[in-house]
Protein backbone atom coordinates (compact mmCIF):
# COMPACT_ATOMS: atom_id res chain seq x y z
CA UNK A 1 0.00 0.00 0.00
CA UNK A 2 1.08 3.04 -1.27
CA UNK A 3 -0.02 5.96 2.50
CA UNK A 4 -0.68 9.43 1.36
CA UNK A 5 1.75 11.70 3.12
CA UNK A 6 0.23 14.76 5.27
CA UNK A 7 2.69 16.89 6.41
CA UNK A 8 1.44 19.48 8.83
CA UNK A 9 3.96 22.85 8.96
CA UNK A 10 4.85 24.96 12.34
CA UNK A 11 3.55 28.13 13.71
CA UNK A 12 3.15 31.02 10.72
CA UNK A 13 4.47 28.33 8.02
CA UNK A 14 2.65 26.65 5.34
CA UNK A 15 3.83 24.47 2.53
CA UNK A 16 7.32 26.41 1.68
CA UNK A 17 8.58 24.80 4.83
CA UNK A 18 8.46 21.17 3.29
CA UNK A 19 9.51 22.12 0.06
CA UNK A 20 12.66 20.20 -0.43
CA UNK A 21 10.81 17.00 1.08
CA UNK A 22 7.26 17.46 -1.15
CA UNK A 23 10.62 17.44 -3.97
CA UNK A 24 11.88 14.61 -2.53
CA UNK A 25 8.93 12.18 -1.23
CA UNK A 26 6.17 13.05 -4.07
CA UNK A 27 7.83 10.90 -6.68
CA UNK A 28 6.91 7.69 -4.76
CA UNK A 29 3.67 9.09 -2.57
CA UNK A 30 0.94 11.21 -2.83
CA UNK A 31 1.77 13.99 -0.45
CA UNK A 32 -0.71 16.77 0.67
CA UNK A 33 0.44 20.18 2.96
CA UNK A 34 -2.77 20.64 5.39
CA UNK A 35 -2.78 24.20 7.14
CA UNK A 36 -3.30 24.70 10.76
CA UNK A 37 -4.60 28.16 10.61
CA UNK A 38 -8.16 27.77 11.64
CA UNK A 39 -9.21 27.61 15.20
CA UNK A 40 -8.10 28.92 18.08
CA UNK A 41 -7.64 25.05 19.92
CA UNK A 42 -5.27 22.63 18.97
CA UNK A 43 -8.40 20.36 19.16
CA UNK A 44 -10.85 22.52 16.97
CA UNK A 45 -7.85 22.92 14.49
CA UNK A 46 -7.63 18.87 14.29
CA UNK A 47 -11.34 18.34 14.62
CA UNK A 48 -11.40 20.73 11.39
CA UNK A 49 -8.70 18.79 9.60
CA UNK A 50 -9.91 15.55 10.27
CA UNK A 51 -12.87 16.01 7.47
CA UNK A 52 -10.40 16.94 4.88
CA UNK A 53 -7.65 14.53 5.09
CA UNK A 54 -7.30 10.74 3.49
CA UNK A 55 -9.09 7.88 5.54
CA UNK A 56 -5.85 6.69 6.05
CA UNK A 57 -2.47 8.72 6.30
CA UNK A 58 1.14 9.02 7.42
CA UNK A 59 1.75 11.89 9.39
CA UNK A 60 4.60 14.36 10.02
CA UNK A 61 4.50 17.24 12.08
CA UNK A 62 7.33 19.97 12.73
CA UNK A 63 6.84 22.33 16.12
CA UNK A 64 2.95 23.42 16.26
CA UNK A 65 2.18 21.03 13.27
CA UNK A 66 3.45 17.85 15.97
CA UNK A 67 1.03 19.54 18.42
CA UNK A 68 -1.49 19.22 15.91
CA UNK A 69 -0.47 15.75 15.00
CA UNK A 70 -0.58 14.63 18.49
CA UNK A 71 -4.12 15.54 18.64
CA UNK A 72 -5.18 13.82 15.83
CA UNK A 73 -3.57 10.84 16.62
CA UNK A 74 -5.28 10.83 20.44
CA UNK A 75 -8.49 11.42 17.88
CA UNK A 76 -7.75 9.30 15.43
CA UNK A 77 -5.41 6.61 15.88
CA UNK A 78 -6.88 4.05 13.30
CA UNK A 79 -6.64 6.59 10.88
CA UNK A 80 -2.77 7.35 11.28
CA UNK A 81 -0.83 4.68 9.41
CA UNK A 82 2.71 6.43 11.05
CA UNK A 83 3.93 9.72 12.77
CA UNK A 84 6.72 11.43 12.42
CA UNK A 85 7.68 14.33 15.03
CA UNK A 86 9.70 17.01 14.54
CA UNK A 87 10.97 19.92 16.34
CA UNK A 88 8.04 19.86 18.68
CA UNK A 89 6.95 19.66 22.42
CA UNK A 90 4.44 17.10 24.03
CA UNK A 91 3.87 18.98 27.04
CA UNK A 92 1.16 21.25 27.49
CA UNK A 93 2.38 25.09 27.66
CA UNK A 94 4.05 26.65 30.70
CA UNK A 95 2.43 29.41 32.42
CA UNK A 96 6.00 31.64 31.67
CA UNK A 97 5.33 30.89 27.85
CA UNK A 98 1.62 31.44 28.30
CA UNK A 99 2.21 34.82 29.69
CA UNK A 100 5.33 35.49 27.15
CA UNK A 101 2.70 35.47 24.44
CA UNK A 102 0.49 38.16 25.33
CA UNK A 103 2.40 40.92 24.47
CA UNK A 104 3.49 39.45 21.30
CA UNK A 105 -0.46 39.26 20.85
CA UNK A 106 -0.74 43.15 21.54
CA UNK A 107 1.92 43.83 19.05
CA UNK A 108 0.86 41.48 16.19
CA UNK A 109 -2.53 43.57 16.70
CA UNK A 110 -1.06 47.19 16.58
CA UNK A 111 0.70 45.72 13.05
CA UNK A 112 4.16 44.60 14.42
CA UNK A 113 3.88 41.32 13.19
CA UNK A 114 7.12 41.43 11.18
CA UNK A 115 8.95 42.90 14.45
CA UNK A 116 7.44 39.88 16.52
CA UNK A 117 8.59 37.97 13.78
CA UNK A 118 11.92 39.00 13.88
CA UNK A 119 12.21 39.04 17.84
CA UNK A 120 10.73 35.52 17.65
CA UNK A 121 12.83 33.54 15.50
CA UNK A 122 16.23 34.52 16.89
CA UNK A 123 18.74 33.22 14.86
CA UNK A 124 19.69 31.16 17.71
CA UNK A 125 16.36 29.09 16.88
CA UNK A 126 18.68 27.99 13.68
CA UNK A 127 22.29 26.04 13.25
CA UNK A 128 24.82 28.62 12.44
CA UNK A 129 25.92 28.54 8.64
CA UNK A 130 25.52 30.12 5.29
CA UNK A 131 22.21 28.87 4.75
CA UNK A 132 20.75 30.74 8.13
CA UNK A 133 19.83 33.94 6.09
CA UNK A 134 17.94 32.11 3.13
CA UNK A 135 16.01 30.37 5.68
CA UNK A 136 15.28 33.19 7.91
CA UNK A 137 14.09 35.04 4.63
CA UNK A 138 11.66 31.82 4.00
CA UNK A 139 9.80 32.32 7.50
CA UNK A 140 9.49 35.86 6.89
CA UNK A 141 7.87 35.14 4.03
CA UNK A 142 5.59 32.98 5.32
CA UNK A 143 4.66 34.69 7.98
CA UNK A 144 3.92 37.69 6.16
CA UNK A 145 1.58 35.52 3.89
CA UNK A 146 -0.78 33.92 6.44
CA UNK A 147 -0.96 37.34 8.31
CA UNK A 148 -1.78 38.77 12.37
CA UNK A 149 -4.70 37.18 12.34
CA UNK A 150 -3.53 33.28 12.10
CA UNK A 151 -1.04 34.38 14.35
CA UNK A 152 -3.63 35.67 16.95
CA UNK A 153 -5.16 32.08 16.77
CA UNK A 154 -2.24 29.81 16.51
CA UNK A 155 -0.88 31.69 19.71
CA UNK A 156 -4.33 31.16 21.71
CA UNK A 157 -4.28 27.66 20.70
CA UNK A 158 -0.58 26.98 21.92
CA UNK A 159 -1.34 29.03 25.19
CA UNK A 160 -4.20 26.33 25.29
CA UNK A 161 -2.89 22.92 24.27
CA UNK A 162 -2.79 20.01 26.56
CA UNK A 163 -0.41 17.28 27.83
CA UNK A 164 -0.04 14.53 25.06
CA UNK A 165 2.36 12.27 27.27
CA UNK A 166 -0.92 10.07 27.26
CA UNK A 167 -0.71 9.79 23.74
CA UNK A 168 2.73 9.04 23.14
CA UNK A 169 3.04 6.09 25.29
CA UNK A 170 -0.41 4.75 23.69
CA UNK A 171 1.56 4.80 19.67
CA UNK A 172 2.11 1.47 18.21
CA UNK A 173 2.38 2.82 15.05
CA UNK A 174 6.32 2.75 13.33
CA UNK A 175 7.22 6.44 15.04
CA UNK A 176 9.89 8.87 14.40
CA UNK A 177 11.08 11.82 16.69
CA UNK A 178 13.28 13.83 14.81
CA UNK A 179 15.11 17.16 15.34
CA UNK A 180 17.93 19.60 14.66
CA UNK A 181 20.91 19.36 17.41
CA UNK A 182 20.48 23.59 17.83
CA UNK A 183 17.50 23.06 18.63
CA UNK A 184 17.14 25.64 21.74
CA UNK A 185 13.27 25.95 21.25
CA UNK A 186 12.40 22.64 21.20
CA UNK A 187 15.92 21.00 22.62
CA UNK A 188 17.32 17.64 22.02
CA UNK A 189 16.68 16.44 25.56
CA UNK A 190 13.24 16.85 25.39
CA UNK A 191 12.95 14.98 21.76
CA UNK A 192 14.63 11.88 23.59
CA UNK A 193 12.05 11.87 26.34
CA UNK A 194 9.46 11.75 23.57
CA UNK A 195 11.02 9.16 22.03
CA UNK A 196 11.37 6.76 25.05
CA UNK A 197 7.36 7.76 25.87
CA UNK A 198 7.11 6.03 21.92
CA UNK A 199 7.37 1.80 22.02
CA UNK A 200 9.74 1.00 19.57
CA UNK A 201 10.41 4.95 18.22
CA UNK A 202 13.06 5.90 16.17
CA UNK A 203 14.99 8.76 17.23
CA UNK A 204 17.33 11.40 14.97
CA UNK A 205 19.14 13.88 15.97
CA UNK A 206 19.92 15.95 12.99
CA UNK A 207 23.68 17.84 13.54
CA UNK A 208 23.98 20.73 11.54
CA UNK A 209 20.17 21.49 12.08
CA UNK A 210 18.74 23.64 14.58
CA UNK A 211 14.40 24.39 15.00
CA UNK A 212 13.84 24.10 11.38
CA UNK A 213 15.82 20.91 9.92
CA UNK A 214 13.54 20.62 6.92
CA UNK A 215 14.93 23.57 5.45
CA UNK A 216 18.44 23.94 7.14
CA UNK A 217 19.48 19.88 6.33
CA UNK A 218 16.65 19.23 3.69
CA UNK A 219 18.59 16.25 2.34
CA UNK A 220 19.08 14.24 5.91
CA UNK A 221 15.48 15.10 6.56
CA UNK A 222 14.22 13.96 3.39
CA UNK A 223 16.59 10.36 4.37
CA UNK A 224 14.80 9.92 7.76
CA UNK A 225 11.34 10.32 6.24
CA UNK A 226 12.59 7.66 3.32
CA UNK A 227 13.33 5.69 6.08
CA UNK A 228 10.52 6.43 8.30
CA UNK A 229 7.54 5.59 5.51
CA UNK A 230 10.00 1.88 4.78
CA UNK A 231 9.60 0.80 8.53
CA UNK A 232 7.26 -2.30 8.88
CA UNK A 233 4.28 -2.01 10.58
CA UNK A 234 4.46 -2.61 14.41
CA UNK A 235 2.20 -5.73 15.48
CA UNK A 236 -0.87 -3.75 17.92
Amino acid sequence: MIEPIVLLPGMMCDARLFEPQIRALSATHPVMVAPITQGQRIEEIASGLLDALPQKFALAGLSMGGIVAMELLRRAPDRVTRIALMDTNCLAETPQMAANREPQIIKVKAGKLAEVMRDELKPNYLAPGPQRPSVLQTVMEMAQTLGPEVFVRQSRALQRRRDQQPTLRKIRQPALVLCGAHDALCPVKRHVFMAELIPHARLAVIDDAGHLPTLETPDAVSDALREWLEQPYVLR
